[in-house]
Order: C-alpha cells, then structure tokens, then sequence
C-alpha cells in the first residue's frame, strides 16, 4: 500500500488524477495538499471525499514546515501545483515564480529530507517555445525556450528537479503534456470557456484569427500516462505526452459550435495574446516504446463527452464564471 501526496489535487488534472488513481490502485492512500486559490476547488472531489484512502488538506507548497510535516509519512509525491494560466502571468508573473519555483524546491527538499522520496513532477510542453508550421515536433531532447512568465517558470523547475537528480541522487521522473481538455477544467481555459459563454448565449472569443495551433490530450488520457511513467519509467527521465491532435484554435472553436449547434457568427475575434505562441505539438514515441503507453481517446469522442458534462454541470462552473 503506498502512501502518496499529491499537491495540486483540487485543480483540474490532479483531481481527474486522485480519482483516476483510486479507481485503478484502490490499496493506496492518497494525501491531497491544495492552497485553494481560484483555480482549486473542492467540488472537484465531492463523490471520493469520504473515502477511508483519501484525505485533503489546506496548505501552501511554499510552508516547509507543513510540507516537511506531511512528507515523514509518504513514499511517493506527485506534483500537479501551479499557476498555470499564461495570460495571468503576462500581467503579474510573482505568483508563478513563487509557486512554481520556490515552491517546486520546497517540495524537493522534503523529498531529499525524509529518505529520498519518489518524485514525479507534471510539466508542460510550453518550456520548449514555440514551433514553425514545418518544424519537427517537441520531444525530451528539445531544447528548452520558454516564452511567457508562465513557461519560463516551469522550465526553472523542470531544471531544479533534474538538479537534484543528478546531485542528491533523489528518484524522480519528469512529464511534459501537452493541452488538456475534459471535465473540471476551470471556465477561463479555452475548451471551457467556448462551451459555458454558448451555454450561457455568450459569444466565443478568438484570439487573433485562430491560427494559433496546439496539441490536445484528454486529461484521462495524459493520467494514464502519468501512471505508467511512475510504474515503469527509468528513474531520471523525461517523458513526453501529447494526443497526437494538433488542431488550429479557430477550427477547435468551430468544432464546438457544431457541437452545440451554433454559428460561426457566435465567434467574436478579439486582439492577439503578446508573444502567443504559434504551435505546439508532441512527439510521443518514447512513452510509446518505453511504456507501451499512447492516447486512446479522439479529440472528437473527448470533445463531445466534454461538452455534455459542462451541460449536465451548470452547478460546479456557473459560480465560478461569477
């Protein structure tokens, strides 16, 4: 039976990951550490709260103390905490360097701490930068270039947990992702956003002229992967996961207003995003060999059963938009 704490475990991917977990490793025990910013929501977990195996507490990944506390008890961390939102961090980045800097080396110190606990740390393929239409796809041995606070932030602690790899030996593995979509997500992301503002007879705002390209993985998807990179990957490694699903933002937008039967004249176009970033995509084929792990649900099924949750769950977003 592990004992494992996961931080960031009321946002969007670490609550589709605690409830992913339990349902495949029901043995384990899972401590839920979550700050409750915005983005944190303990609606994300209502139907596992009371479960024996699973306990939440309210705290910040920058408390040393409290996290030195949690971790006397604990064999493996998964660490999902961040601020995330890259337009947030265009208007004030010191909340992503704290969190997701001084934070990250935090956590990795309680690691090094109490026995050298096993560490896997969730990042984001937006540390690579930003591809041409012909480049070839980001992979582990991309160079890292991040271009807003945000990626800049998260590139800091992909190094910082490498850093103690290769110094305090500490086990750790690393995964990139791509775009997560699905349900839970907080309104402000593009996926959520379109479907609650058509819902709400709200138009869709598209940056620029939507050319914008990226990579979308169902979150379900992106946590099986995650799973099997603590199962099965080589202690010191980078994985990548993509959804092998690169789509421009005009027709993701145009996909939903099919599937929600709207027109193209609920689109409004609004000003482009400073330095946005023009495409990002994922080549997978490590985890595929290394782990015989790959994405199995299309954008289109995962779309659509996205769509029908925010529909059926006008509860969980609506307060949230207020």
């Amino acid at each position: 039976m592990a004992k494992i704490l996961i931080t960031g475990g009321a946002g969007f991917i670490g609550s589709n990951f605690i409830r992913y977990w339990l349902k495949n490793n029901p043995g384990d025990s899972i401590t839920n550490l979550d700050k409750l910013t915005y983005a944190g929501n303990l609606d994300n977990l209502r139907d596992i709260e009371s479960q024996e195996n699973y306990k939440f507490i309210q705290g910040d990944i920058c408390d040393f103390s409290l996290v030195n506390d949690i971790c006397q008890n604990i064999d493996l961390i998964v660490h999902f905490a961040a601020e995330s939102h890259v337009d947030r961090s265009i208007e004030n980045s010191a909340d992503f360097i704290k969190t997701n800097v001084e934070g990250t080396r935090i956590l990795l110190d309680c690691a090094k701490n109490n026995g050298n606990i096993r560490f896997h740390h969730v990042s984001t393929d937006e540390v690579f930068g930003s591809l041409d239409l012909n480049d070839p796809k980001f992979n582990e041995k991309t160079p890292y270039d991040p271009r807003s606070p945000y990626s800049a932030s998260k590139a800091s602690s992909d190094h910082l947990v490498r850093a103690y790899f290769h110094t305090h030996k500490l086990p750790i593995t690393i995964s990139n992702c791509s775009n997560n979509y699905g349900p839970y997500q907080y309104p402000e992301k593009l996926i959520p956003l379109f479907i609650t503002n058509l819902i709400e007879g709200k138009k869709v705002p598209v940056y620029g002229s939507g050319q914008n390209i990226r990579d979308w993985i169902h979150v379900d998807d992106h946590n099986r992967g995650v799973e099997m990179i603590i199962k099965k990957g080589k202690i010191g490694e980078t994985y990548c996961l993509g959804g092998d699903n690169e789509i421009k933002n005009i027709d993701i937008t145009k996909n939903i207003l099919k599937l929600m039967n709207q027109g193209e004249e609920m689109i409004e176009y609004v000003g482009d995003r400073l330095g946005h970033d023009l495409r990002y995509a994922i080549d997978f084929s490590k985890a595929e060999k290394d782990l015989s792990w790959r994405p199995e649900i299309s954008f289109i099924e995962g779309l659509k059963n996205t769509v029908e949750w925010y529909k059926n769950n006008p509860d969980w977003w609506q307060k949230l938009k207020k």
